[in-house]
């Protein structure tokens, strides 16, 4: 019984140390599970895992000192993994709704729709990027500020041909049309379909960074498209393209912690996505009926 005599248990501060790690890592699993790093942080792990082991069974001194030295730069490798994820998270963690009333929102959704319908019956390109919770200053500084009351006819003749501003995004905040004439990163993933233009690879590149929802109109056959948390849809009416808005911007997310919503905007995995997809499942099958 000697050694029991010799275990040291830890006391009050240890005791919150440990409950305090546990929580930290346990929030920590839970934020990147999911998400398109989990992968390259388990591999992380079991690779460092096993070479862990095997230093410590074979007695390899020289093993260990590398991964000692190499432990310094792999908070730096993580941060640049993981820099996509992390920057969206921190910038969802204590945003609110830019909506005040529903009947605004409704009132800003109608305009929009008319104006994208509009564009679409005369073949106008266009990219039309909803602001929600995550900030779009960025994007916004590389147009032309407009600061204007959402209508439809403002929104069509930004767009018509051979105007100044028609070549580029235009970012709409609550009621208002900040910017016109915006540079809307593209999205650099490899598996999409290469017969995808400009205006949806930037409609998806805007929503891989932030959680906006982008509608394109295509101006070679005016199919309307609507991008969403990295995935686009296309095909879609005038009357699915009301519902699909409508139906994101009204969730409401106030009920929610705010690790909730940093992970919410960061599930890209299938899984996560099915949210997303199944909005334009139902309205689908409620368009069929």
């Amino acid at each position: 019984m000697e050694w029991i005599e010799q275990v040291h248990l830890p006391g009050l501060s240890g005791l919150v140390e440990i409950i305090v790690l546990s929580a930290m890592f346990y929030y920590l699993i839970q934020f990147f599970r999911g998400t398109r790093g989990a992968a390259v942080l388990s591999g992380l792990l079991v690779l460092l895992v096993l070479l862990f082991l095997l230093t410590q069974a074979f007695n390899l001194n020289a093993l260990s000192w590398v991964l000692q030295r190499f432990s310094v730069y792999l908070a730096v490798a993580l941060l640049i993994i993981f820099q996509p994820e992390i920057r969206r998270a921190l910038a969802e963690l204590g945003k609110q709704s830019v909506f005040t009333t529903s009947t605004a929102q409704r009132e800003v959704v109608d305009d929009i729709v008319r104006a994208v319908s509009n564009l679409a019956e005369q073949k106008i390109g266009a990219l039309i990027a909803i602001e929600r919770e995550i900030g779009t200053r960025h994007v916004q500084e590389s147009g032309t500020r407009i600061d204007s009351q959402v209508s439809p006819e403002l929104l069509t003749s930004i767009f018509f041909p051979h105007t100044p501003l028609h070549d580029g995004g235009v970012v709409v905040k609550g009621d208002r049309i900040e910017a016109a004439g915006c540079v809307f990163p593209l999205s650099q993933r490899l598996e999409l379909s290469r017969s995808l233009g400009t205006r949806h690879r930037a409609a998806i590149g805007l929503t891989e960074e932030t959680d906006a929802v982008v509608i394109v109109v295509s101006e070679e056959t005016g199919a309307i498209s609507v991008a969403y948390n990295g995935r686009l849809s296309r095909g879609i009416d005038q009357e699915r393209l009301q519902r699909i808005i409508g139906s994101i911007l009204s969730r409401s997310r106030r009920a929610k912690s705010a690790w909730t919503r940093a992970r919410e905007s960061l599930d890209l995995t299938p899984e996560g996505v099915a949210k997303t997809e199944a909005i334009l499942r139902e309205l689908a099958e409620e368009h069929e009926r």
